[in-house]
C-alpha cells in the first residue's frame, strides 16, 4: 500500500455499530470483569512518567510513556495495562516500513464495551519518530483502544493530530521481527478486517491468520513517579 495514498484509512479504527455487535460470536472464554470500563468512574491519573513491559510471542520490549506528551491517552493507556486489557491481544496489521496496530480485544463482549469510550484528543508536543506509540483514531476525539508503534520517522502524522503517548525504550528489534505478511486489511488488501476481529474476536484471526503475532502480558514494570 502506498503511504501517500491513504494515511488516514490506514490508522483508523473501522466503526462497527453497536447494533451489529450486538449479535457478534461470543469467545470461548468469559469475559475478566477487570477488562470492562466503568462509564461512572473516570480513568485513574497516570504517574507523569512510568514503563510497560509486553511480553510477545516474538520476545519482550519496553516502552516509556510520558504524561507530559498526551495526558489523556496516557491515562487511557494506564488504565488499560493496569487492568490486563492488552493480554491476548494481536498485533493484527503490521505494514513493514510504516507502522505495527494492536488493541482491539479478543474477546468481542470487551471490544463491543470500549468501543464508545472515547477520549479527547490531545496536542501533538512530541513528533511519530521510530519507535513511538500513538493512538489510532477514526477522526477527532475518536481514541479508545488501538495502538501503533511507528516504524519509521512518520512525522506527516504529526499535523494529522496522532499525538506519541510513549516510545519503545528496550526490544525495537522485537517490534521489527513482528509478523508483517498478511498486508493491510480491507478494502486496501487482505489482511484481517477490523470489524470482524471487533465482532468474532481472536477465534477469527486464529482461524484465518494463524501467523499473527500476539502479546502475552503488558504490565507496569517500574516504580511510578508522581507530582
Amino acid at each position: 500500500m502506498r503511504l501517500e495514498a491513504s494515511l488516514p484509512r490506514l490508522l483508523a479504527v473501522v466503526a462497527v455499530g453497536v447494533s451489529a455487535l450486538a449479535g457478534c460470536e461470543r469467545s470461548p472464554r468469559q469475559s475478566n470483569p477487570s477488562y470492562m470500563p466503568r462509564p461512572d468512574q473516570p480513568a485513574p491519573r497516570a504517574p507523569e512518567t512510568f514503563r510497560v513491559r509486553f511480553e510477545t510471542s516474538r520476545g519482550p520490549f519496553v516502552v516509556e510513556a510520558h504524561r507530559s506528551w498526551s495526558p489523556h491517552g496516557v491515562d487511557r493507556f494506564y488504565q488499560l495495562v493496569s487492568s490486563g486489557f492488552y493480554d491476548g491481544v494481536r498485533f493484527f496489521r503490521v505494514i513493514p516500513g510504516f507502522v505495527a496496530q494492536f488493541g482491539i480485544h479478543g474477546d468481542p463482549t470487551v471490544a463491543a464495551a470500549w468501543e464508545n469510550m472515547v477520549i479527547p484528543d490531545d496536542s501533538v508536543v512530541q513528533s511519530n519518530i521510530r519507535g513511538t506509540i500513538s493512538f489510532a483514531t477514526a477522526g477527532p476525539n475518536t481514541r479508545t483502544t488501538q495502538l501503533f508503534i511507528n516504524y519509521r520517522d512518520n512525522v506527516a502524522l504529526d499535523r494529522m493530530g496522532f499525538s506519541p503517548i510513549a516510545t519503545v525504550i528496550e526490544g525495537m528489534n522485537v517490534v521489527d521481527s513482528l509478523y508483517g505478511g498478511y498486508g493491510d486489511g480491507p478494502p486496501d488488501g487482505r489482511g484481517p478486517d477490523q470489524g470482524r476481529i471487533t465482532r468474532e474476536g481472536n477465534r477469527y484471526l486464529e482461524r484465518e491468520f494463524p501467523k499473527l503475532d500476539f502479546i502475552r502480558t503488558a504490565r507496569v514494570v517500574d516504580e511510578p513517579r508522581r507530582p
